[in-house]
């Protein structure tokens, strides 16, 4: 590898279980032994193109449309294929989230022209971009799964029945008496006995929003409320569930197009 090879690079680990951790990258020079993961590798190739074996048998991956999916266990590497390198966004997801032993239908196929699964996985690294937004992370891997595990023949979706409407019905009750606490997708799957992508289907079918969508919108009208009742933005934060002021600032301006400071500063007492 070169100097200068490595021209940028971040990863963390997210506060997501099964997502072990997160990488962005761009790679002007650079070749990757053979090696293995204890897990999952779910990548997005942002541009570029890159050449790589998996179990022996070399693929090209060219199209930024395309997912890289590589199982754990099974020997690969990867270079780069002309000077400009490649840009990647990976996710490198627990044998929780897949079992490793659909790792032979990975090893068949491991670029996958999916259009809507490139979708959920970049929506999944927006969200891994906020910490403090745990649920909707974790509901947008539920989608990313459920994707993933209908390309290894493991699963079939099954659209929100009847009992939809009150499995929705269910849920909005735990979000209205839980808007400080907050919730997660696991907790909410464990009470309601459901799976957790039929679980946010059936609320988005019912109320048009998906639930961590409709509990950001609780928590900003009881801002709102305890902001004009004079109270300060950074005890209103804590108070309605947000993570801290900073969190707060994010969702009021986005929805209101005003920080809390600027909203109490015009409004009419």
């Amino acid at each position: 590898m070169g100097a200068g090879a490595i021209r940028d690079v971040e990863a963390w680990r997210p506060r997501v279980p099964g997502i072990t951790e997160v990488l962005h990258a761009h790679f002007t020079e650079h070749a990757y032994p053979v090696h293995t993961h204890t897990t999952w590798d779910l990548m997005l190739l942002d541009d570029g193109a890159v050449d790589f074996a998996l179990d022996r048998r070399r693929h090209d991956a060219t199209d930024a449309s395309r997912v890289v999916l590589l199982p754990p266990g099974v020997p690969h590497d990867g270079r780069t294929v002309h000077p400009r390198g490649f840009r990647k966004r990976v996710l490198y997801l627990s044998t929780d989230v897949l079992p490793d032993r659909l790792a032979g239908k990975a090893v068949a196929g491991p670029i996958l022209g999916d259009v809507a699964l490139r979708r959920r996985v970049h929506r999944l690294h927006a969200a891994l971009r906020d910490e403090d937004d745990a649920f909707e992370a974790q509901s947008r891997l539920a989608f990313v799964r459920e994707r993933l595990l209908v390309h290894l023949d493991a699963h079939r979706v099954r659209p929100p029945g009847r009992e939809g409407d009150r499995l929705a019905a269910r849920l909005r009750e735990l979000l209205d008496a839980r808007v400080s606490d907050g919730l997660t997708l696991d907790e909410a799957t464990a009470l309601l006995h459901a799976h957790p992508t039929h679980l946010i289907r059936s609320f988005s079918r019912t109320y048009g929003l998906p639930p961590h969508t409709y509990l950001t919108g609780l928590r900003i009208d009881r801002a709102r409320r305890l902001l004009l009742a004079g109270r300060r933005p950074v005890d209103v934060a804590t108070a309605v569930g947000f993570y801290d002021q900073a969190h707060l600032n994010r969702h009021f301006k986005r929805h209101l197009g005003v920080t809390p400071l600027t909203f109490t500063r015009h409004a009419r007492t």
